[in-house]
C-alpha cells in the first residue's frame, strides 16, 4: 500500500468530493478516482458510497479512516523526530489541556519550551479526557494533560502530576453564597464540566456519599468559557478544581462558596498512547509541564 494512496484517501473523506479533495493536492480528478479505486481493490472493501454531491463513507471507510489518520501522524512524527535529532527546532504539537492544565501549568512550561523550540507549532485543546481520549487511543493526539476519573483505556499510559482539590463557585452575590454545606444546596443548579463520560458520574456520588438527593444538572460545559460565562450570569453553580478561585481574572465575577464537606479533585496527569514514543519536542514540551508540576506554589497567584 502506498502512503499517496492513504494521502489521497485522507482528503477525499476530509473534504467529502473526489473534486474538493484532487483540487486540494493539486491533481487531476480522473487521478484521484484512479487511485481510490486501487486502493479499495486492495483492501477488498468500498470506502465510499458515491452520492450526487459528493462522496460519503462506507462502514469499512470509517474503520478504514482511524487507522489512516494514524499511518498519517506516525509519518509526521517520524519525519519530525528525525529532524529534531538533527537538530532541527520546527514541527508540530497536537495536544490537549484541560483548564487547570492550562491555569496552573502552562504559563511556567511555554516560556522554556518556546527557547528551546521555537519553530514548534502547538495545536492546542481545552479539554477533559472523555472528548479526546479516542484521538488519543487512535495517534492522532500526542498527549493530554488534566484531571483523570475512573478507569481509561488498556491503550494508554497515565503519569500522576499531583493531586487536586474542588471549590464551589457561584455568580458574585449569588444567593447561596452563605451556604456551609452540601445539604444547603440541595435543589441548586449545577453545571458539569464532562470530566466523565455521563454528566450524572461528575457530581451525584458526593452527594450520595453524604445521604444527599442527586443535584440537578442543567448545563454540561465542554470548555473553560462555558464553565464561565454560564455560573457568572446565572444562578448555576459549578464545582470546579481549587485553581479558579486562584486565578485574578475570574475573582471579579465568581465567589467561592464554602462548605465544611472535602471536596477530592481527580489527580492532573499526562496521558499517552502506550508504545508510541513522542517526539523530542512533544516530549521537552512534557518535561517542562513536569517541571511546572513541581513548582505548583510559584505558578497560581
Amino acid at each position: 500500500m502506498k502512503f499517496n494512496s492513504i494521502r489521497d484517501f485522507l482528503a477525499v473523506a476530509e473534504r467529502g468530493s473526489l473534486r474538493a479533495a484532487a483540487r486540494q493536492l493539486g491533481l487531476a480528478q480522473p487521478a484521484m478516482t484512479r487511485s481510490i479505486q486501487e486502493l479499495e481493490k486492495e483492501l477488498g472493501a468500498v470506502l465510499f458510497e458515491r452520492r450526487a454531491k459528493g462522496v460519503q463513507l462506507t462502514p469499512m471507510g470509517e474503520v478504514f479512516l482511524r487507522r489512516a489518520k494514524a499511518v498519517r501522524s506516525e509519518f509526521r512524527r517520524a519525519q519530525e523526530e528525525i529532524e529534531q535529532l538533527q537538530g532541527a527546532t520546527h514541527g508540530h504539537i497536537r495536544m490537549c489541556l484541560s483548564s487547570v492544565a492550562h491555569m496552573a501549568l502552562l504559563p511556567n512550561a511555554l516560556g522554556p519550551f518556546r527557547q528551546a523550540f521555537p519553530k514548534v507549532t502547538l495545536d492546542l485543546f481545552d479539554a477533559v479526557l472523555p472528548r479526546v481520549e479516542l484521538e488519543l487511543t487512535g495517534g492522532t493526539m500526542d498527549f493530554y494533560i488534566g484531571p483523570i476519573l475512573g478507569e481509561v483505556s488498556g491503550e494508554l499510559t497515565v503519569e500522576k502530576l499531583f493531586d487536586n482539590e474542588r471549590v464551589i463557585l457561584g455568580r458574585k452575590g449569588h444567593p447561596l453564597s452563605s451556604a456551609r454545606s452540601l445539604r444547603d444546596l440541595v435543589g441548586a443548579e449545577w453545571v458539569s464540566t464532562s470530566v466523565t463520560h455521563r454528566a450524572e458520574d461528575e457530581l451525584s456520588p458526593l452527594f450520595k456519599q453524604h445521604d444527599l438527593p442527586a443535584p440537578r444538572l442543567v448545563v454540561q460545559g465542554h470548555s473553560a468559557l462555558t464553565f464561565f460565562f454560564t455560573v457568572a450570569h446565572s444562578d448555576l453553580l459549578t464545582m470546579l478544581p481549587q485553581q479558579w478561585a486562584q486565578v485574578p481574572l475570574f475573582k471579579g465575577f465568581l465567589q467561592k462558596i464554602d462548605v465544611q464537606e472535602s471536596l477530592a479533585a481527580p489527580p492532573i496527569c499526562i496521558v499517552r498512547r502506550t508504545g508510541l514514543p513522542l517526539t523530542p519536542a512533544a516530549e521537552y514540551f512534557c518535561d517542562m509541564i513536569r517541571r511546572a508540576a513541581l513548582h505548583m506554589d510559584t505558578v497560581v497567584p
